[in-house]
């Protein structure tokens, strides 16, 4: 959600570093954007709804280009509706301070009021400008412009990633961080901030995450980290590996295309150094998996937030199946607000691709303080879900920039995949010879994935999608480990279409939506050999009884053959199949979405790293 940058430097101006920071943070979802830098004489705001383009319109004077510090935004509208008034940095009046934020102030309307009755007037309709008032007006006081933030901060009720600029005599750069990611780095020549890693990669990496409650000055060269207190803390430099190119569209029309398209690889990446071939088992960097620490776990408790989600729901059928442990799955929003009552050596699984997602966060420190033991499945080697865990699988998928996630499900689900065959061994349940056999299938599913991002299957999926543009909605069928894949196929088409599309338990489809079915409606069965491919197909003569139009991925060939149209995946073990059976919706998805004309990777309304409620 939404995206801040910041730099200052010795000699070199910003202003263009910081518009495409900004432009690396994109994919994260907004409606606005605007820079704040430092001027001889004060700062100067430009802000603007809309694109990135339209604020590079408002710059084209070149009135800010030596402007040797600043910050910049783009916005998510959670407060006030997108409009140049609501879009961030945000002033506090006097000319000399400009505020970036994300987050949510809860407290906000009281502090408004107090300022009113102090003759504050306010311009925009947003929590921040609240804290932008309260920072310049410590920050007049004092010159002093962390100890300002500091101030402010302590009347603030909520989460927040903050960044200001100020000027009194030097410039003065100044962040902190309570929920939402910061991110700072420094090179001989200046130092930046950023919400995400990638827009710091161009510039050094050499990065360090600021934690919960730190405040970061930033000067050219370097920066200093403290507590809200003004206390110095000390955190890791970590070294980042990505290459800038991952985050590039490498000659593919988008960024969710390129990602469909790397799902070999990164199916690779998360498995197979991590395969013990020999001994039918996984070994995972990192203590926490050992066996004594499995072999304690009573339940399993999953806590993630939408496509996340429907990896642990799949991660549940194969923990149950293969390490015989139970497991409860829960939208983590719903977890955190409930009273849940979790047995004694309860292990919380939290899934996230970015490692901020709020809800899951709360919902993984609301299992600690029960007493559960927390790990993760997660991409971003930083972030605070993995900097809470007591054990952590990270997924390699690299940078994904497409708001609609592809290849951070498939790693995902591969990582369950790995983590069910590690407690499957380590509780006994599974024998040598059946790890080597699931291991072994899964070394040999790479080809078959890369089958399936062939122009062949490109074509086809695009050709459905054309023949189905008109529908005016979908269901999506699946039973078993498959039941998950058809919620990923409907999420998929509604986020980045905006056609509706319901994804059922095919078994529950008699239970009340058989009353949709008309002819001609598409529902899209998905399908592969194992116990319940029998019982889908019965969902699919049902479906065809009344008009339907059965639109079939999978491998189970007699559901093919009953279907009106099918794009048929390569056979595999039932465990794995769902990693194969996505591959499909995920393009039939990106098809559909292309012939509507529709914005894929940056999808409207929605954020890539969901970082508040």
């Amino acid at each position: 959600m939404c995206g801040i940058v910041g730099a200052v430097s010795r000699s070199q101006a910003v202003l263009r570093p910081l518009v495409e920071g900004l432009r690396v943070l994109e994919y994260r979802g907004y409606d606005s954007c605007g820079v704040a830098v430092a001027e001889a004489d004060g700062v100067a705001v430009r802000r603007k709804v809309g694109r990135l383009a339209e604020l590079e319109a408002v710059l084209q004077d070149g009135a800010l280009d030596g402007a040797l510090g600043g910050i910049g935004h783009t916005r998510w509208a959670t407060h006030g509706k997108p409009s140049d008034e609501n879009a961030h940095p945000h002033s506090d009046g006097s000319g000399h301070l400009a505020l970036v934020h994300n987050g949510i102030i809860e407290n906000y309307l009281e502090l408004r009021r107090d300022l009113l009755d102090a003759g504050v007037t306010f311009t925009s309709e947003t929590d921040t400008e609240v804290l932008g008032h309260l920072v310049g007006r410590e920050f007049e006081r004092t010159g002093d412009l962390a100890a300002a933030l500091r101030a402010a901060l302590a009347r603030v009720q909520g989460y927040y990633a903050v960044a200001v600029v100020a000027v009194r005599d030097e410039v003065q750069i100044v962040c902190a961080r309570q929920g939402p990611p910061l991110v700072v780095g420094a090179t001989a020549e200046a130092s930046f901030l950023a919400s995400d890693v990638l827009a710091l990669i161009p510039h050094t990496r050499e990065v360090t995450y600021l934690e919960d409650g730190d405040v970061a000055i930033l000067r050219p060269g370097g920066f200093e980290l403290s507590d809200l207190a003004g206390n110095p803390v000390e955190r890791p430099v970590r070294t980042i590996d990505w290459d800038a190119e991952e985050a590039s569209k490498g000659g593919y029309a988008h960024h969710m295309l390129k990602e469909i398209h790397e799902q070999p690889d990164v199916l690779a990446q998360t498995a197979f150094d991590r395969l013990l071939q020999v001994e039918g088992d996984v070994a995972f960097e990192g203590g926490g998996w050992e066996n004594e620490a499995l072999q304690r776990v009573q339940r399993v408790q999953v806590v993630a937030c939408g496509t996340a989600l429907h990896a642990g729901m799949i991660a549940a059928y194969m923990i149950e199946g293969l390490a015989g442990v139970p497991v409860d799955v829960d939208f983590a929003s719903e977890f955190r607000y409930r009273d849940p009552q979790l047995v004694p050596d309860t292990m919380v699984l939290a899934i996230s691709q970015s490692g901020e997602t709020a809800d899951t966060l709360a919902a993984m420190r609301l299992a600690r303080s029960l007493g559960a033991r927390p790990v993760s499945i997660c991409n971003v080697i930083g972030s605070t879900v993995v900097r809470e865990s007591d054990a952590v699988i990270l997924t390699h998928a690299g940078p994904e920039i497409g708001v609609a996630s592809t290849k951070a499900f498939v790693t995902q689900v591969v990582a369950a995949l790995l983590l069910a065959v590690r407690m499957g061994r380590a509780r006994g349940r599974l024998s040598v010879e059946q790890g080597r056999e699931l291991l072994d299938e899964l070394r040999r599913l790479r080809p078959r994935v890369e089958s399936l991002v062939s122009d062949e299957v490109d074509a086809r999926c695009a050709e459905i999608a054309a023949q189905t543009q008109d529908a005016k909605g979908f269901f999506f069928l699946g039973r078993g480990i498959n039941f998950p894949v058809a919620l990923e196929g409907a999420l998929k088409l509604k986020e980045i279409s905006y056609v509706h599309a319901e994804g059922y338990a095919a078994g529950e489809m008699k239970h009340g939506p058989i009353a949709l079915i008309e002819p001609g409606m598409p529902v899209v069965v998905v399908n592969s050999p194992g116990r319940v491919a029998s019982k889908v197909r019965s969902n699919i003569e049902q479906v065809k009884a009344r008009g339907g139009r059965v639109i079939c991925v999978g491998s189970d060939p007699e559901s093919l053959a009953l279907a009106d149209e099918g794009v048929p995946v390569p056979a595999t073990n039932e465990w794995l199949s769902p990693l194969l059976n996505v591959i499909p919706l995920q393009l039939f998805a990106y098809h559909h979405a292309l012939l509507r004309g529709c914005d894929i990777d940056k999808p409207r309304n929605l954020a890539k790293s969901v970082t508040v409620e």
